[in-house]
């Protein structure tokens, strides 16, 4: 594949690289970004050109990976958007984060997210969202609520797409690709000048388009279109690595695949639906990482990188372990 390509003719180049940079590396302070573009299949993100994509994994790897939980079994999940990224922020299927679709939601709180759980561990570190969707922060997350441990984050841009004198509703729903460029452009400027400890962009604009026109032109570009929203962010990561002594990590990911017959659909359980893909940039990837990782493992990799240690209680509860040594 074009990536596997692109992370094989880097190889060499880190591993020369990586004894210089072990000493830097080990006394850095730890951040992490994780980024969830919507709706995009392991296969299309393979085929199209994504350069920033590309990038990040040419730096750690990248591996394609399983959503949706065990099929038949009580953590089944549907290959829904909201069910998805509560998967990610708990380690968690939906059986336990009780998130089955997209409306009427009722997160259950008792399992921690991972912004809770660095404001708990670690109350100085500060943490930010970067997101099209709202309810993200407010319902999911649950920001401020006393169930779900009444954290705030320091750092907050969403609710855009609600800002209709701004982004005035277009046919096909396009204002929602100029909130994701709004939402890339402002959250790229806050790492850049801010660095949170801890930030979660999401860009959903590939969902929409995928609905509307399924496999086809319009759903690589609107895929090229978010890999340039994702080169910003980058961008900013790259200039702190090199003006600082902070060692990020970047992971980007999808929350489901579409159906095979369209690519208009998705929530159910056939393989494409359920395989996504993890880009990462950290070169202390375990084996796991190249062994369909799922969704679920991507909340104790950022808290193995950022060194901190999940009491217990709520390690417990993870479905997931890590993929970062």
């Amino acid at each position: 594949m074009r990536i596997a390509r692109a992370v094989a003719s880097a190889a060499i180049l880190w591993m020369s690289f990586a004894g210089l940079c072990s000493a830097t590396t080990a006394s850095a302070t730890p951040k992490a970004i994780f980024v969830i573009l919507d709706g995009i299949p392991a296969d299309v993100i393979e085929r199209v050109s994504t350069p920033t994509i590309d990038a990040i994994a040419s730096q750690g790897g990248y591996t394609r990976a399983v959503t949706g939980g065990p099929v038949g079994q009580p953590g089944e999940t549907p290959t829904v958007s909201a069910p998805g990224y509560m998967s990610l922020v708990t380690g968690t299927w939906a059986n336990k984060h009780n998130v089955y679709d997209n409306y009427d939601l009722s997160p259950n709180y008792d399992y921690w997210n991972l912004f809770r759980l660095v404001k708990h561990e670690r109350p100085a570190l500060r943490i930010g969202i970067f997101s099209t969707w709202i309810d993200n922060r407010t319902v999911l997350l649950g920001e401020g609520k006393p169930e779900a441990g009444g954290f705030l984050f320091d750092h907050v841009i969403d609710g855009l797409e609600l800002d209709t004198a701004r982004f005035p509703t277009q046919p096909m729903d396009r204002q929602i690709a100029l909130v994701d460029g709004a939402i890339a452009d402002e959250g790229a400027t806050v790492i850049a000048h801010e660095a949170p400890d801890l930030s979660w962009f999401y860009l959903q604009y590939t969902d929409d388009i995928g609905h509307e026109y399924g496999d086809g032109p319009e759903f690589d570009q609107a895929v090229m279109d978010m890999d340039a929203h994702l080169g910003k962010v980058w961008a900013a990561v790259s200039a702190r690595q090199q003006a600082y002594d902070e060692d990020w990590l970047v992971i980007v990911t999808t929350d489901h695949g579409r159906d095979g017959e369209t690519g208009r659909e998705h929530e159910g359980h056939t393989e494409r639906e359920r395989t996504i893909w993890i880009a990462c940039n950290s070169q202390r990837l375990s084996p796991k990482f190249k062994d369909m990782p799922e969704m679920v493992d991507i909340y104790p990799s950022i808290a193995q990188h950022m060194g901190i240690t999940i009491p217990e209680a709520i390690a417990s509860q993870l479905d997931g372990r890590s993929f970062i040594d």
